[in-house]
């Protein structure tokens, strides 16, 4: 097989039992092609996530001021006074933060609920190919954008591109060693850093967030450069990157194993098969849908009620620490995998629950004396979060035969968005009702 990708996943389904007719070119060290594969994940994880952590932040910003002030072509950089409550002890704002996260996830929501039906009848290329066009068009629409409309649809871009990338990308590595998996769950926790720095960074060292979007546009041209020259194109059950132990590890739990069954293979599966396979997979998609559910309601419920008035920083400020200590959580544990693994995921569940119940029972009572307590309690649900994303999915991947690995893959990438989309509908009602007590 040749370095390039492209070619193969180009391949029409006709032609997909027969690519051994092609002419093979010079085969690549095992050691260099392990490290391509790896870098190459880790930046797809960053690239696909990139435009959705940037959206979160700049389309916030935007909408906020043109809430604000009217008709305005574009936010000043740094963070704008918000309306809010001033009755309220919570210092609300007028409308919660979670509006703004189900504009950036209810299209993923759409994407990732059909792509087990029909997606797999698409080639990778062409979904890699809009995944790049979307996540552009992203960037330009809301640097351009003169009203809320224009921005919540660049937003809906960002979420196309990043749900439709998500579900290619996991699939996708259902043709590589699982250690992949490893390198594309830190990529897209380096995403949250990395995003939400850029911006913050650029836009306080004076430049204007039109500019700040504009510059971000390489982000999806390297996106493709590293789909198409970078990832190698694998060998059939290429055990590359793998040690005794995870090779011996790989028992096919979900699904069943047939005589010649091969990677990738899992376009070609009845109704019926893929309802089992399903069913086989709800011990992993329920932890991780309750796991989300409960860290984004933190995230997008209580943090802007999480307010500590004896302290020097604002209440901007807080939140924007709240947020990057969670986006620092997120990617150390998602990088921990060659560390840690876990393999009783429900255990993560029960504990990111616990948290939950924590942080709203202090945003009733008021019990917790310092914001230092709550900065910890964040990264430390950080760390919860990442670590059930990664090893959902690498369990998914040692557990699952191999002629249905890449349909798991696909099913399975709902639940952070099903935890996430819930999560937003009830922390909407939730901020009302706490911001009109006395």
């Amino acid at each position: 097989m040749g370095s390039s990708a492209g070619s193969w996943r180009g391949l029409e389904d006709s032609d997909r039992e027969e690519t051994d007719s092609e002419p093979p070119a010079p085969p690549l060290d095992g050691q260099s092609a392990q490290w391509k594969n790896a870098v190459g994940f880790w930046i797809l994880g960053l690239c696909n996530n990139f435009s959705y952590v940037v959206m979160l932040s700049a389309a916030h910003d935007i909408l906020k001021q043109e809430q604000a002030s009217g008709n305005q072509s574009h936010v000043e950089p740094g963070p704008t006074p918000m309306p809010h409550n001033s009755s309220s002890r919570f210092d609300c704002n007028s409308i919660s933060t979670a509006a703004v996260l189900l504009a950036d996830i209810l299209p993923t929501l759409v994407i990732k609920l059909l792509a087990p039906l029909g997606l797999h009848l698409l080639p990778y290329s062409p979904r890699v190919l809009v995944s790049g066009v979307c996540s552009a068009g992203s960037f330009i629409l809301v640097a351009f954008s003169h009203s809320v409309g224009l921005s919540l649809c660049g937003v809906v871009l960002a979420s196309i591109s990043s749900g439709l990338g998500e579900v290619t990308f996991l699939s996708l590595t259902a043709f590589y060693p699982s250690a992949v998996i490893s390198w594309w769950s830190s990529g897209t926790g380096g995403a949250g850093l990395l995003g939400s720095l850029s911006y913050l960074g650029l836009t306080q060292a004076g430049l204007s967030p039109q500019h700040t979007l504009l510059s971000m546009l390489g982000i999806p041209v390297l996106l493709l450069a590293s789909y198409f020259l970078l990832l190698t194109s694998p060998e059939p059950q290429d055990p590359g990157g793998e040690d005794e132990a995870e090779t011996a590890a790989r028992q096919p739990l979900i699904g069943t194993e047939t005589p010649g069954s091969k990677p990738g293979s899992s376009w070609d599966l009845s109704l019926q098969e893929r309802w089992t396979v399903f069913k086989g997979l709800l011990r992993y998609i329920i932890p991780l849908v309750l796991v989300y559910f409960a860290e984004y309601f933190i995230n997008q419920g209580l943090f802007e009620l999480l307010f500590f008035r004896n302290t020097s920083l604002s209440h901007a400020q807080q939140y924007r620490w709240y947020q990057m200590l969670y986006q620092a959580g997120v990617f150390i544990s998602r990088s921990s995998l060659h560390c840690c693994r876990i393999r009783l995921t429900w255990v993560l569940t029960l504990l990111q629950c616990l948290n939950l119940v924590f942080l709203l029972a202090d945003v009733c009572l008021n019990f917790l004396p310092s914001i230092y307590l709550i900065f910890i309690i964040v990264l430390y649900e950080g760390f919860l979060g990442g670590a059930a994303y990664v090893n959902t999915f690498h369990n998914i991947a040692l557990e699952t035969s191999d002629k249905h690995r890449e349909f798991a893959m696909e099913a399975a990438c709902i639940s952070d968005t099903l935890g996430i989309s819930m999560s937003g509908v009830l922390a909407l009602p939730l901020h009302d009702f706490l911001c009109h007590l006395p």
